[in-house]
């Protein structure tokens, strides 16, 4: 029986390796695959993993290799990790730089030398956008889409004029969250903020539900809040994936207060941030906002308050030209009214004086007449005369001004002109009494019209 040939195992690994050295030598690939079963050695710097291609329908592994970093490639591997915010672990695609090696010992490996940062933050674009489409085909009622513009039923809300009660959801040891209160409470034009704190895991993908359950909890306390706010300080580009969450996203979305995110996310917008009322970048930012919106109204009421003293004052003005002038008009009537009525005076007071001369000059004459007949007349009838004479010397006397004082009437008169009317008297005029042989000088403190 003829034996057949046959190599030693390191002699058919010398010639895999000698194929293998011949076929890529020193060439590199740049391969996607996900990555699983890694582990790290700090005391080596060294990295262990498989690299494996699943089938998408399927999931039947349609590739897989061992895999190992060191040196500069274990450095590239933490430059990955703080640029990205992504662990280098398990369940992860990436694009990687590798090298084809086999050893005799350790078989066939791939040496990784580099990992691509753009294409792990290009798939987080890539779920976000695929997120945001979901969000707006599933959500039409409330969810819209106008150019490169989100418009949600929260993001069309009306905020009050003056937002004081406000919600908040963040992490009870979040730097963040004490950033936002220390702004609030420190800001410089004394507002006051009632504060009712929400607080829950934010960071990490599966504790979107905890945010979600908060705002079911914020909405079922029936506390009418004027604004719900968001808040984490900063971290890694994964521990925001959480506010990418479509789930968490579409509650926001459709959420009844308004909301304000701040959720320390400086380089991108999260789905959260376009789908809430408004964004801002830090929990800071998201205090120094409702600030500046309370400062705008309180702006606002000045502004409308320095307007209506200008216009009072304008309008003072005008009325006080207005009354000058009516002013001028009634004492120019009333000085007119009152020089006709002491001129009126004056001529009746003549007419009075000159009216009994006049009557004793005509009944002297008829008394010379009538001498010459007395003779002829009979003593009644000189005697019925004479009693009419007495009347009209007594009606003479009765009509005299002085006779009229003397029955305890007065004379009013102000700055010498006699006082007619009830209206020419004002409380303060220094008022002149005549009475029938005095005169009282005294002030209007007061008048009642009977």
């Amino acid at each position: 029986m003829t034996a057949n040939p046959s190599l030693r195992l390191s002699e058919l690994a010398s010639k895999i390796q000698g194929v293998l050295d011949s076929s890529f030598g020193d060439l590199t690939f740049w391969v996607v695959a996900d990555l699983t079963n890694h582990s790290y050695k700090p005391q080596t710097n060294y990295h262990y993993f498989e690299l494996v291609e699943k089938d998408a329908a399927s999931s039947k592994i349609l590739a897989k290799f061992h895999g190992k970093a060191w040196g500069n490639a274990s450095i590239n591997i933490s430059n990955f990790e703080k640029v990205t915010g992504q662990k280098f672990t398990n369940s992860i695609q990436i694009l990687v730089q590798v090298a084809v090696q086999f050893n005799s010992s350790y078989g066939l490996q791939l040496n990784l030398l580099d990992v691509d940062v753009n294409f792990t933050l290009g798939k987080f674009q890539q779920q976000r956008e695929l997120t945001l489409l979901k969000l707006v085909t599933d959500n039409p009622s409330f969810i819209q889409k106008t150019g490169d513009q989100f418009f949600t039923r929260n993001s069309l809300l009306t905020f009050k004029k003056v937002l004081k009660s406000i919600a908040v959801i963040s992490s009870s040891t979040s730097a963040g969250y004490q950033d936002f209160i220390h702004t609030l409470q420190n800001n410089s034009y004394k507002y006051k903020f009632d504060i009712a704190e929400y607080f829950t895991l934010v960071q990490g993908d599966s504790n979107a539900k905890l945010i979600i359950a908060k705002l079911i909890e914020i909405f079922s306390s029936e506390v009418k809040y004027d604004a719900v706010v968001i808040i984490r300080g900063g971290g890694s580009e994964t521990d925001f994936l959480l506010f990418d969450n479509y789930d968490l996203c579409k509650a926001i979305a459709k959420f009844p207060i308004p909301v304000i995110t701040g959720i320390g996310h400086q380089k991108n917008e999260s789905v959260a941030d376009l789908m809430a009322h408004t964004s801002t970048k830090t929990p800071t930012k998201a205090a120094e906002f409702l600030i500046e919106h309370n400062k705008k109204f309180e702006d606002l009421i000045l502004v409308l308050h320095r307007s209506i003293l200008i216009n009072a004052q304008q309008l003072m003005a005008i009325n006080h030209q207005r009354l000058a002038v009516l002013k001028s008009y009634l004492i120019r009537d009333l000085l007119t009214l009152l020089n006709h009525h002491k001129r009126k005076l004056a001529v009746q007071s003549s007419t009075i004086t000159l009216h009994p001369s006049l009557i004793i000059s005509s009944h002297k004459k008829d008394l010379t007449n009538l001498s010459l007949q007395l003779v002829k007349i009979n003593r009644n009838y000189f005697a019925a005369k004479n009693q009419s004479l007495l009347h009209y010397t007594s009606l003479v006397r009765v009509m005299n001004p002085q006779t009229i004082l003397n029955r305890g009437f007065a004379l009013l008169r102000i700055n010498g002109d006699i006082v007619h009317h009830y209206d020419d008297i004002q409380v303060g005029n220094e008022l002149s009494i005549q009475l029938a042989n005095s005169e009282i000088i005294t002030t209007v403190k007061s008048k009642k019209e009977l």
